[in-house]
């Protein structure tokens, strides 16, 4: 195992046995639902960057997969929406982990009229080889896990997730990234990296490293501030500033013109006419936004017409648009 990956095992190891809430504090609220209660050594033990959690993906019964358990949160909060034995599946490779994150989930059962043990099952196992089946899960997800990866090992890690995936499942990911400059000091830090900081990257090349791997749909869900890295405090001679981004990543086809990437853009219609066809399935009726996904927009302002407005990308999509 590489000296990194080691590292990550080791911090991971030491937030089981004595849980530190400010380890890898998430920029979103918990979320509120009826009849919900979250134990609170698993909200001392919330190590995400954002939510995984959303209803939108969570319809039909969904088997859902979650790649690093950490307090269990996240997969009691999936199981409030998959409420069968076996819905929920957690991987980590941790046992430390797994042993506490088994406890929580004991003590929810004890908090929550609903909610069953078996609702959830736990496995060793490691997201560079999941133990898990072929074309068996319809949610994956993961929450300031990937990042902790090096280039090579985070695609290894993303062509796993499409394994176990069904057509059109749903890999959802919240990840820290950067647009400034990593040092290399920064990056070769191990425990940084374990610690969701230096392993940062590019929004773009995240989005690119998904789509690589053959998710043909990638949705921008959010994008909120998270850190800085200050000189003086880190190795840097210069402020990096990290943000939050929330993803889902779907196993459509990948188009034959590459992959539709959403990143809230849309496209405004403010001519004469009740609307405009632009003939390859796109219709704008007059002054309606539809979203639209970077593809279509740059399709649509290479049309160089004076009655359709793209927005820049407002890194928020919700849905719906043109594709």
């Amino acid at each position: 195992m590489s000296n990194y990956l080691e590292a990550a095992k080791q911090v991971y190891e030491e937030a089981a046995n004595n849980p530190q809430k400010g380890l890898c504090c998430t920029t979103t609220p918990i979320w509120q639902l009826p009849e919900l209660t979250v134990p609170s050594k698993m909200l001392e033990m919330n190590y995400g960057c954002g939510s995984t959690v959303n209803p939108r993906d969570l319809g039909n019964n969904p088997t859902v997969l979650y790649v690093g358990v950490g307090g269990g949160m996240e997969l009691l909060q999936f199981a409030y929406f998959c409420r069968r034995p076996g819905a929920v599946i957690g991987v980590d490779p941790v046992d430390r982990m797994l042993d506490v994150c088994a406890e929580n989930l004991r003590e929810a059962e004890n908090q929550n009229t609903w909610f069953k043990n078996e609702f959830v099952e736990l496995r060793n196992g490691d997201a560079l080889a999941l133990p898990v089946s072929d074309e068996s899960i319809d949610v994956a997800a993961q929450n300031c896990l990937f990042n902790i990866f090096k280039e090579e090992e985070l695609e290894l890690a993303l062509a796993e997730m499409y394994r176990v995936l069904k057509p059109h499942g749903r890999l959802v990911l919240s990840d820290p990234t950067s647009e400034d400059d990593m040092s290399e000091s920064l990056r070769n830090d191990n425990r940084l990296r374990a610690l969701c900081l230096s392993g940062a990257l590019p929004l773009q090349q995240y989005i690119d490293m998904i789509t690589k791997v053959g998710f043909g749909t990638v949705e921008v869900r959010a994008r909120r501030p998270y850190r800085v890295l200050a000189p003086g405090q880190y190795k840097t001679d210069k402020l990096v500033f990290i943000e939050s981004v929330e993803i889902c990543a779907i196993k459509d086809p990948m188009p034959a013109d590459g992959p539709c990437v959403f990143t809230g853009k849309h496209a405004i219609y403010h001519g004469t006419k009740e609307f405009f066809d632009d003939g390859q399935g796109h219709t704008l009726l007059q002054n309606q936004p539809l979203a639209v996904c970077d593809k279509t927009a740059r399709v649509l302002s290479e049309l160089l017409r004076d009655d359709i407005y793209i927005t820049d990308s407002t890194f928020f999509y919700d849905g719906g648009g043109c594709c």
